[in-house]
């Protein structure tokens, strides 16, 4: 299975996203803070 893990790059939350979700942190910012995300921000894990 894998797990895509966003961590911001300013508050440095770390949250578990799907596709859709991952699309528009893209597109809007972090969640927490709205800081600019990039796909460098992003990690993949396979379990």
């Amino acid at each position: 299975m894998t797990t895509v893990h966003f961590t911001c790059p300013d508050c440095e939350q770390t949250i578990e996203v799907n596709d859709a979700m991952r699309e528009t942190i893209l597109e809007s910012g972090c969640p927490v803070c709205t800081a600019t995300a990039a796909e460098g921000d992003f990690a993949v894990t396979c379990e």
